[in-house]
């Protein structure tokens, strides 16, 4: 049997995308591109048409929330904590969006409401949507990360580190400063062994302040996840701000700080929301979305 033909989009009557720019550095650089389509229909055509790495169609919106679909220019994604921001932003106004909403991701199944979607709970804080990340919780461990050859960078081998994770969970290091952490060049099979050997699904190294008065800076590394780097992961900085929290170091007059991803040339600025939670830390990520 011969494959359909994938549905042809005729660029002059097709809906244009509204282009965003999520998680920007202050100076504009960096982050993820989206594009937010108003409707649904011909998703994967039209997202191969888009020219972003990453499409959002919005099937349906109400005050209380949205339900969304997400695509790659080749496949369905599933989920993507980027493309729910690009689209709360986007029809924020026009759906006359409460603070706090529902937003579910995913195909849904005929019948059922519930099923074929993953569902968060998103609010409005200080102008940025953000995303609940759930409850992190951690554990300090003791870890060999001498295949990472970090001691170069100020982290020795026998440091404790931490494991952290709202479900699948990543393994936290903290390095001496930007210099160290920017310097570091990861191997994936030295990141994949580390993980394996601990646990874990993913890496973060961190260091305290950064660029544009950053509270923290780090980056997210997870191959056994399918990639090497992370440029702006909302996951991994709710894990690093479990272990701020689980090490008495988030501020105590605030509720939220700012964070600086930096995978090399491409910079991204996150905002965590916090709070002390039986068992860890609850946490909120989100951030800026500009227009492109």
């Amino acid at each position: 049997m011969n494959a359909e033909p994938a549905p042809i989009i005729d660029s002059e009557t097709a809906p244009v995308p509204h282009l965003r720019r999520v998680f920007a550095a202050p100076d504009g650089s960096g982050g993820k591109q989206v594009a937010v389509f108003l409707d649904g229909g011909d998703e994967q055509a039209r997202a191969a048409a888009s020219g972003a790495p990453l499409s959002v169609f919005v099937q349906a919106a109400d005050p209380t929330g949205l339900r969304l679909r997400v695509f790659t220019p080749t496949r369905e994604k599933g989920s993507s904590d980027s493309a729910a921001i690009a689209a709360l932003s986007a029809v924020q106004g026009s759906a006359g969006l409460l603070d706090v909403v529902e937003v579910t991701q995913g195909d849904p199944v005929p019948g059922d409401s519930e099923a074929g979607g993953e569902v968060q709970m998103a609010q409005l804080c200080g102008g940025e949507w953000l995303l609940r990340q759930g409850v992190v919780t951690v554990q300090a461990v003791m870890a060999d990360l001498s295949a990472l050859e970090l001691s170069a960078l100020g982290l020795s081998p026998t440091e404790p580190v931490w494991v952290a994770g709202t479900g699948r969970p990543n393994l936290v290091a903290e390095v001496a400063d930007l210099g160290a952490l920017d310097a570091f060049v990861p191997d994936d099979a030295a990141v994949s062994g580390v993980n394996r050997a601990t646990g874990t699904t993913g890496l973060i190294l961190f260091c305290v302040g950064g660029p544009a008065r950053a509270d923290v800076s780090f980056r997210a590394f997870g191959p056994l996840k399918g990639f090497t780097e992370d440029a702006a992961s909302s996951n991994m900085l709710a894990c690093l701000t479990g272990v701020l929290g689980h090490l008495g170091r988030l501020p105590a007059d605030s509720t939220l700080i700012r964070a600086a991803q930096r995978r090399p040339g491409q910079p991204a600025r996150l905002s965590a929301q916090y709070a002390p939670a039986d068992g860890g830390t609850e946490v909120w990520v989100g951030g800026r979305v500009t227009p492109v």
